[in-house]
C-alpha cells in the first residue's frame, strides 16, 4: 500500500454499441462498484459556475500515523472551507452510478403478448511549531495555515521552490517518493497551494471513528481541472481513479482526453451473471488496452431518478451534505455551514467517470468541461433467459430457430468484449463446437417482442 496517498485533485468517441435513450423497465441483479479494483481512488467533484466543493476518499488500510494526503490547490483554504465527510454518502453514490447486470425472462411465444418478468497517529503534537516554522523559511517553504479538522491535522503550504518543500515534507515525517520534485515543480509554477493532511490519533479516537472519513474542501476558481501527475510518482502500475461529478448543467467530460462511454446496452449469455464481476473487470480492462489514453463514461443521469435502480437516488439532504449547495436555497454559503434547505424537487445530474491512468499514458492533468447535456445514459448489461416450455405452435417454431442464433451472437460479442476464449464459452453456453445458426425467420425474434424494430 502506497504511503503517501497523493489523491490527485484540484476541485475542480467511438462507441461499440448505442445506448438505448428510452426508459427501461427491469430489476438490476448484480453491479460493478469500487470494489472491483484494488487501491482505487474515489473522488466526488460538485461544480457549479466558478465554486466547487470537493470530497476525497482514501482506500487506505493501514497504519493510521503512516497516513499521509497531499493535494494541490488554487488558493490558501480557511478553516470554515475544510470539511470531514461521511463516507457513506460515496459509498452510496458509487452504488447508484455503478454499471450493472439486468435480468429478462423470455415469455411462452404461443401465448397472447408478451410480458417481461422484472426481477428487481500515535497524536502529533506540534509543540516546537515556531522551530517547524523557522526551518520552513530557511527552505523557502511558508505555512500559510493550519487546522485541526475532525481527526485530520492539516497544514496549508507553499513554496519557492519544489526542492525546499520536498526536503521540509520529509524532514517532518511525511513520505516524499523518489521523482515527486519535478511534479511538483510544475504545481508551483502555476501558483498552487498544497493540502497537506495527517490522522490525529487524539482525535481519532476522542471522536471514536475506526476509518479515515472523507476529506471535503470548498472553494472558488476559474480552474476545472484534476490534477493527477503526482499520483503516478512511485506507483507501482496502472491506478483507478472514479470521479463522481456533480452539477446542474448536464454531463462532464474531459477537453484534453477523449471522453468515451463505455460499451453498454449488450446482451450476453445467461451465465454471466454468476461472474458479473469478473465479466466486468476483463472488459473494462480490454477497453482501455484498445482505446488507449481516454476517460471512460460509465454513468450519466438525473439524480431525482433511476431506471433500473443500482441503488435508490440520493436525497436532497445526502446531496447537500456532498456540497450540492445550489439545493433549496439562493444564497451561496458553504453547505456544512447552510440551514436544511426546504424540501424541493432535485436538480442535479451526476456523471462517473472511470480512468486507468499511469505517468506514460497521461502525462497531463485531468480538464473538465459541463457540456449540458442531460441525456441518461448508463453501463448496462442484459441478460434475457431462453423460454424453455414445450409449447407447440408456429410462432415455437420459429422462436427456437431464432433463438440459437441469438445465443451464438451472445456469445461472440462476450468473447470480443473480454478477450474470453470463445470455445470456452461455448461450452458454458452448453451449444456444440462448430455449431451455426439456422437461416432467420421472416419474422425474427425481436420482431415479436418489439413490434416496429428495437
Amino acid at each position: 500500500m502506497s504511503k503517501l496517498r497523493s489523491l490527485v485533485v484540484l476541485v475542480a468517441s467511438a462507441l461499440l454499441w448505442p445506448a438505448a435513450s428510452g426508459a427501461f423497465c427491469g430489476f438490476y441483479v448484480a453491479k460493478a462498484d469500487a470494489k472491483l479494483w484494488n487501491e482505487t481512488s474515489k473522488v466526488v467533484l460538485v461544480r457549479d459556475g466558478e465554486r466547487t466543493v470537493l470530497t476525497m476518499s482514501s482506500d487506505y488500510e493501514g497504519d493510521p500515523r503512516e497516513f499521509a494526503m497531499v493535494v494541490p490547490v488554487p488558493v490558501v483554504l480557511k478553516r470554515e472551507q475544510i470539511h470531514v465527510a461521511n463516507s457513506a454518502l460515496v459509498k452510496h453514490l458509487d452504488d447508484f452510478t455503478a454499471p450493472r447486470l439486468v435480468e429478462y425472462y423470455d415469455d411462452d411465444p404461443c401465448s397472447p403478448g408478451i410480458e417481461e418478468i422484472i426481477v428487481t497517529a500515535q497524536k502529533r503534537e506540534y509543540s516546537g511549531r515556531a522551530a517547524q516554522r523557522d526551518r520552513a523559511a530557511s527552505l523557502g517553504v511558508t505555512i500559510e495555515a493550519e487546522y485541526t479538522v475532525g481527526e485530520y491535522d492539516i497544514l496549508i503550504l507553499s513554496a519557492e521552490e519544489s526542492s525546499g518543500l520536498t526536503t521540509w515534507l520529509r524532514e517532518s515525517g511525511y513520505r516524499i517518493p523518489d521523482g515527486a520534485e519535478p511534479v511538483v515543480a510544475s504545481y508551483l509554477k502555476q501558483q498552487m497551494k498544497f493540502f497537506v493532511a495527517k490522522v490525529n490519533l487524539g482525535e481519532q479516537a476522542r471522536l471514536g471513528v475506526s476509518e479515515l472519513r472523507p476529506l471535503q474542501m470548498a472553494f472558488e476558481t476559474p480552474k476545472f481541472m484534476l490534477p493527477i501527475r503526482l499520483g503516478t510518482v512511485n506507483a507501482k502500475g496502472a491506478q483507478e481513479l472514479l470521479v463522481f461529478a456533480i452539477t446542474r448543467g448536464g454531463r462532464v467530460e474531459t477537453t484534453n482526453y477523449r471522453s468515451v462511454r463505455i460499451p453498454s446496452d449488450v446482451e450476453l449469455p445467461p451465465f454471466v451473471q454468476a461472474k458479473f464481476r469478473d465479466f466486468y473487470r476483463d472488459m473494462f480492462a480490454r477497453q482501455a488496452q484498445r482505446a488507449g489514453a481516454v476517460v471512460f463514461i460509465e454513468h450519466a443521469w438525473d439524480m431525482a431518478w433511476c431506471d433500473p435502480c443500482a441503488a435508490e437516488p440520493l436525497s436532497p439532504a445526502e446531496l447537500r451534505e456532498l456540497g450540492v449547495f445550489w439545493l433549496g436555497r439562493n444564497e451561496w454559503r458553504w453547505p456544512w455551514q447552510a440551514p436544511a434547505p426546504p424540501a424541493q424537487g432535485i436538480d442535479a445530474f451526476v456523471t462517473r467517470l472511470h480512468v486507468r491512468y499511469d505517468a506514460q499514458s497521461f502525462p497531463e492533468d485531468l480538464a473538465f468541461l459541463i457540456t449540458g447535456d442531460r441525456t441518461n445514459f448508463q453501463g448496462r448489461y442484459v441478460m434475457r433467459h431462453p423460454w424453455t416450455g414445450s409449447s407447440e405452435c408456429e410462432a415455437a417454431t420459429r422462436y427456437r430457430a431464432d433463438l440459437r442464433a441469438r445465443q451464438l451472437a451472445e456469445g461472440e460479442r462476450l468473447a470480443d468484449l473480454t478477450g474470453w476464449d470463445l470455445a470456452d464459452i461455448r461450452r458454458q453456453q452448453k451449444i456444440a463446437p462448430g455449431a451455426q445458426a439456422p437461416a432467420p425467420s421472416e419474422d425474427a425474434w425481436w420482431e415479436r417482442l418489439w413490434p416496429g424494430g428495437r
